[in-house]
């Protein structure tokens, strides 16, 4: 078990923590959730001791043994892939290497055999005549083939290097386990193991996600930080939402109710404060405005953007036919002889593991690259708004997020830049901000105000929840949803996934599979894991 007591914490003014207590207890796994900057990250840190509180301390259990999600990505650069998972597990791990350094000797002496003889004990106790083969399991699951093993991490791709990091973080069964957006990088089928295997996981998790389908499988309680306090609640990420909502409107009408009685109150002095007769119960009622103020209705730290895409024009009967597209990059073939219609009302979600295959499809349908040959035709009716994964280019020219804005709508006014800002929360001089200093979430949600402001009626997004907070992604989720032309988009997330899509094509080394279904209808239909099989050529789909 670990335990938060009393943990209070500030950077300057700002109060990220005030007498928080907490306790998290084996079996259960906790949802940590919040507003963007309400300290999820750093509240793990203090559990794992990475930060100490100004007040406060954290207890653990005796002897329990504690993991983390390391987040330096180039930390095991010189070690193998299997090491750097084994190393989760220190003590085992160091008796490794004591044990082989001894049987490496060349001159072994009886005290060598002595120390070898207590290591292999303890050795074979923690596991480690099972260790490589556990680690293997883990890489499996994560999709790192076994040949992989013994590569030095310096030599492989950073999505290679999180993935053995998780590994390392879940290797060796940990008494805690602290993850901080452990679904990063990972496909979905990756993601779905991890589910698989934290539902078995029978001791402690807390876990930083943004994902709320990963949320909901794998969490027992949500632990939501606002207010500078955290507050527990039994149940997934959807109850909690249920539940939180429900608050909202009861401290909403509570606030309403005191702003009326208080509006009442004051009127009641303006009139006979001058009045002697009526002065002392002026007086009482100055006394019980004071017991009034709504300052203690703390509003939450919740920012709730506002996305609802409205096209300025409905779409014709021809959307967009691909027609033969070939496409080979750095050797590498991407498309050949790609064949596909776009139909009027379609939601598309392109899945499966060719996940550049997705990007270089968008790029070129949306005229930023350009196909080896073969041709694509958009109907005439049909306006084109484009999410890039990368949108760096867009933001390169020093300019305020007004002016920015102001480039794709030159007949819009100042008024109006300024309201589709707002409802992506930059109101005020917020808006007046330098878009080349801007952080990823903000960069998204500026992109997100251009792609309203346009109107379009064909709308592309190339892994549009990355960097968004779950506020955003619930509040982009639903514009899609309600988004009334057509769709093409990918993503990771699952609950984005099968909530929008009403069509899923999946990318597959020998062509694509292409089915009107939504996405768990999808994922579980027979016919469609046999024809997967098939498609990769192997017993187990590839990763979505």
């Amino acid at each position: 078990m670990i335990s938060a007591n009393n943990i209070s914490l500030s950077y300057g003014t700002q109060v990220l923590f005030k007498d928080v207590n907490i306790k998290f207890t084996p079996g259960g796994c906790y949802g940590i959730i919040g507003a963007n900057g309400a300290g999820k990250s750093t509240f793990l840190k203090i559990l794992s001791g990475e930060i100490e509180p100004d007040t406060g301390e954290v207890v653990v259990t005796s002897g329990q043994r504690l993991a983390t999600l390391k987040q330096d990505h180039f930390a095991y650069n010189d070690y193998t892939i299997m090491d750097t998972v084994i190393m989760g597990y220190k003590r085992l791990y160091d008796i490794m290497k004591e044990r082989e350094a001894i049987y490496a000797k060349e001159d072994f002496t009886e005290e060598d055999g002595i120390r070898a003889s207590e290591l292999e004990g303890e050795f074979a106790e923690l596991g480690g005549w099972e260790a490589e083969a556990d680690a293997g399991v883990l890489l499996d699951g994560l999709g790192i083939s076994p040949d992989m093993a013994e590569k030095k991490m310096a030599d492989v791709e950073d999505n290679i290097k999180v993935r053995v990091l998780l590994a390392q973080a879940l290797f060796g069964n940990p008494d805690i386990l602290l993850l901080d957006e452990p679904t990063n990088h990972l496909d979905l089928e990756s993601i779905h193991w991890l589910e698989d295997f934290l539902a078995d996981f029978t001791n402690t998790v807390i876990v930083v996600s943004h994902d709320r389908h990963f949320l909901n499988t794998v969490c027992t309680h949500i632990a939501d930080i606002d207010y500078g306090r955290i507050q527990l609640y039994v149940g997934n990420y959807d109850f909690w939402y249920m539940s939180s909502q429900l608050v909202a409107r009861q401290m909403k009408d509570e606030k309403k109710r005191r702003e009326e009685k208080i509006a009442e109150l004051k009127e009641f002095i303006q009139r006979f404060s001058s009045n002697v007769a009526k002065a002392r119960q002026a007086t009482s009622r100055k006394k019980l405005i004071d017991k009034l103020t709504i300052d203690d209705i703390q509003p939450s730290s919740r920012r709730f953007p506002y996305c609802a895409f409205k096209p300025a024009r409905e779409c014709g009967k021809n959307i967009l036919e691909i027609k033969d597209i070939c496409k080979t990059i750095d050797g590498e073939v991407i498309f050949d002889h790609l064949n596909l219609t776009v139909n009027n009302g379609d939601k598309i979600a392109f899945v499966g593991p060719e996940h550049y295959a997705k990007t270089v499809l968008f790029e070129i349908v949306s005229g930023l690259m350009q196909p080896d040959s073969g041709e694509y035709n958009w109907g005439v009716t049909t306006s084109l708004g484009y999410f890039p994964k990368n949108n760096d280019y867009l933001f390169r020219e020093h300019m305020s997020i007004t002016d920015w804005l102001g480039q794709f709508a030159k007949d819009a006014d100042e008024t109006t830049l300024r309201s589709f800002l707002g409802r992506m929360l930059f109101s005020g001089d917020e808006a007046l901000k330098d878009c080349t200093v801007l952080s990823g979430g903000e960069k998204v949600r500026c992109v997100l105000s251009k792609l309203m402001l346009e109107g379009a009626n064909c709308m592309i997004f190339d892994e549009p929840t990355s960097h968004l907070d779950l506020e955003a992604i619930q509040s982009l989720n639903n514009g899609l949803i309600d988004f009334p032309g057509v769709l093409m988009f990918n993503s990771h997330d699952h609950q984005f996934v099968d909530s929008i899509a009403n069509r899923i094509i999946e990318f597959t080394p020998r062509g694509i599979i292409d089915r009107y279904t939504n996405f768990d209808s999808y994922m579980a239909d027979e016919e469609i894991s046999r024809l997967r099989m098939e498609m990769y050529g192997t017993k187990r789909a590839v990763a979505l």
